[in-house]
């Protein structure tokens, strides 16, 4: 059994989880997530706690034990107080620029890339080389914020290209160590 799917998760006050079937909705002030639950698979949520317990002894049913668990748990923190990533560019002439919901990036190329930003997210532009990324689904938040990163990943010999805020690049030392 799983460590992570036997643990117990608690329900704020602000927050309803409601359980129809084969679907576990969570409902709280900054929206709404859904998740539809693998099959031998049994969430209950009664006296403020959810626990999630397997129907079945086999091993997907176990990974799936403590995937749900983790699941569960970052839709509630999302509805409560959501997720950010932040991504920084470097480089001569890199820059971001949001306009609605179009993320237009300057990256080195003969042309900008143009994003869509997805439904249930905000991008901020806080300058012209960083932004912010929020939202309340934690995986959606991922995904794009590694999406606009693989525009242009960072070079290890000058730190060009977009990173994540804080990441440390590992650098080279270049042609000029040879000698």
């Amino acid at each position: 059994m799983s460590r992570i799917g036997k643990r117990v998760l608690s329900i704020p006050e602000n927050v309803n989880v409601n359980i129809e079937g084969s679907t576990v909705t969570v409902k709280g002030p900054k929206g709404e997530l859904s998740l539809e639950l693998v099959k031998n698979i049994k969430v209950t949520a009664e006296n403020g706690e959810v626990k999630v317990e397997t129907l079945k002894d086999d091993k997907f049913t176990h990974a799936m034990h403590g995937t749900t668990n983790a699941n569960i748990k970052n839709m509630i923190d999302g509805v409560t107080s959501g997720y950010k990533k932040s991504l920084e560019i470097v480089g001569v002439g890199y820059k971001f620029n949001v306009s609605g919901n179009k993320l237009t990036i300057s990256a080195g190329y003969s042309h900008p890339v143009i994003m869509e930003v997805p439904n249930g997210l905000t991008v901020k532009g806080i300058s012209n080389t960083e932004i912010d990324i929020e939202g309340i689904n934690k995986e959606l938040v991922g995904e794009f914020a590694a999406n606009v990163r693989k525009v242009r990943g960072p070079e290890p010999y000058k730190g060009k290209g977009i990173k994540y805020k804080g990441e440390t690049i590992r650098r080279k030392e270049g042609k000029k160590a040879s000698k």
